[in-house]
C-alpha cells in the first residue's frame, strides 16, 4: 500500500505533499498497470473527474495532462497512428491485380 495517495479536495500527494499523482505515485502506477495501460487511462479519468469537481478553478488542459497526458509519455513505443489507411501496395500487387 503506497504513501502517496491523494489529498482531496486539493488534491496533494499524501506522501510528499507534491500535486498529485506525484512523480512516485506514477511511477508506481506505470509498474502496476504496465499490461493494462486502458485500466490506467479509466482510473486515472475517475480521478481526473473528482478533481475538476473539486477544483472547478483550474483549466481543463492543466488537468488533463496532470491526470492523464503522462501516461502517453511513457509509451513512445507505439505511434499514434501504426499503418496508413488504406494500406500501400507496392507496384508488383498493383500489376498482378490488373
Amino acid at each position: 500500500m503506497t504513501t502517496h495517495g491523494p489529498v482531496m479536495p486539493i488534491w496533494s500527494c499524501g506522501g510528499c505533499d507534491l500535486p498529485w499523482p506525484c512523480p512516485t505515485r506514477k511511477r508506481e502506477l506505470r509498474a502496476e498497470y504496465a499490461d493494462a495501460p486502458v485500466s490506467l487511462a479509466l482510473y486515472l479519468g475517475s480521478y481526473l473527474v473528482q478533481a475538476a469537481e473539486d477544483m472547478p478553478c483550474m483549466p481543463a488542459g492543466a488537468l488533463h495532462h496532470r491526470f492523464l497526458g503522462w501516461t502517453r509519455e511513457a509509451d513512445r513505443s507505439t505511434p499514434a497512428v501504426q499503418q496508413p489507411w488504406p494500406p500501400k501496395r507496392d507496384q508488383d500487387e498493383r500489376h498482378q491485380a490488373l
